[in-house]
């Protein structure tokens, strides 16, 4: 009994350990898009997608870290240092130091990005999910920060029918108002496949989502004025544009997971393409887009992006101590009160030495003179005498 009692307590400690490891190596993919007109990433086709390994979060960051301009984390290994190698490509003085980083929740099938050609020169790879997130460290005073998730669209309240008639007309649809109240219409998007995709604007999921999209091509837009205020400049920083889309999630938490979330993925998309073209022409091709899926990213917590500042050392720490740099600058002065006494003495001495060589030389010439024409010099002698 004893024995059977050992064997279930084993069985079930070996189960959970199983489904521990198997929590651990599920995850989502990670999408990179390159430029337009130029390579900055290793292509390959999608059906070779198997022969990669996997990528972890940290890795994700410390690739996009690369294409920043930035180093990759001290902590990265020899392993994430040959995946980054099959990412990315080898010319370490070729970056496009700018990134459009954007995680999208409730969705891990790349399958259709690649079926809407929407971005031909990209390729996935899979993202084992872990403790570790996509740290991202960027240096103060050299790098800008544009983040997606702060434009004040993400309240569905600010928006107004105008501006929502604005953006569907932008994307090809369509929206029709309700005569009795506002925010309370119905949007229509055309899809890839001739159908149509309508939300309704009185529905708090519908709502959502579409404040989501609005939020992040605001935010592109946001990223490209701040941009060009900073290509006016003598320095361009890196510049990093991320944030995390959760509005699929939102539909299949209300519809499921099939229809309306399949038809919202589809909007995604042609949203991302044109927002992407947006950014493509501003940076004039120097950008690169990675885009991250997955289920986790309920809350900010649960992000895999981590993006934070590193601060230089202050210039306090490096200052030197009150008495020695008082006793450094009495030196300095000292220093300085010396050469000029000793230059203006140089000065005094050519001076005399050049005036002694002028009166030296006219000596010279009178003597030559009266020694040549003696006659003319004492005739000359005389009237000055005389007058």
């Amino acid at each position: 009994m004893e024995m059977r009692i050992r064997s279930a307590v084993l069985l079930l400690f070996i189960s959970s350990s199983l489904s521990l490891i198997a929590k651990a190596e599920v995850g989502g993919s990670v999408f990179f898009v390159d430029s337009s007109n130029h390579q900055y990433l290793r292509h390959r086709s999608p059906d070779d997608a198997s022969e990669f390994k996997s990528l972890s979060p940290s890795e994700v960051g410390a690739a996009v870290s690369v294409l920043l301009g930035l180093a990759p984390p001290v902590a990265l290994s020899a392993t994430g240092s040959s995946k980054l190698n099959e990412v990315l490509m080898p010319n370490p003085f070729d970056r496009p130091r700018a990134a459009f980083v954007l995680e999208v929740t409730g969705v891990e099938d790349l399958l259709p990005l690649f079926k809407s050609n929407l971005f031909t020169n990209a390729f996935t790879d899979k993202v084992i999910s872990g403790s570790d997130k996509a740290e991202i460290q960027l240096p103060e005073e050299e790098a800008l920060l544009v983040s997606l998730d702060e434009s004040s669209t993400s309240d569905f309240a600010s928006l107004s029918d105008d501006e929502i008639g604005k953006f569907a007309s932008w994307m090809g649809g369509s929206y029709v108002t309700d005569m009795s109240e506002s925010l309370k219409g119905e949007l229509t998007f055309p899809l890839g496949n001739g159908e149509k995709m309508s939300l309704h604007m009185s529905k708090e999921a519908d709502r959502k989502y579409v404040a989501s999209l609005m939020s992040l091509v605001n935010g592109v837009r946001r990223a490209i004025d701040m941009h060009e205020d900073f290509a006016r400049g003598t320095r361009r920083p890196s510049e990093l544009i991320e944030g995390c889309f959760d509005g699929i999630r939102v539909l299949k938490e209300e519809h499921g997971t099939e229809g309306v979330a399949e038809q919202g993925l589809l909007v995604l998309l042609a949203t991302l393409s044109k927002a992407y073209n947006l950014l493509q022409e501003a940076y004039k091709g120097q950008i690169v887009g990675v885009i991250l899926l997955g289920n986790t990213a309920s809350s900010q917590s649960d992000s895999l992006l981590d993006v934070t500042f590193t601060s230089r050392p202050s210039v306090r720490w490096l200052a030197e101590p009150t008495g020695l740099a008082n006793a450094t600058e009495a030196g300095v002065v000292l220093v300085r009160q010396t050469l000029a006494w000793v230059t203006g003495i140089i000065l005094l001495i050519s001076t005399l030495l050049g005036v002694r060589f002028t009166i030296f030389q006219l000596c010279y010439q009178v003597l030559f003179i009266a020694r040549k024409h003696p006659y003319f010099c004492g005739g000359l002698f005389n009237i000055l005498l005389s007058a």
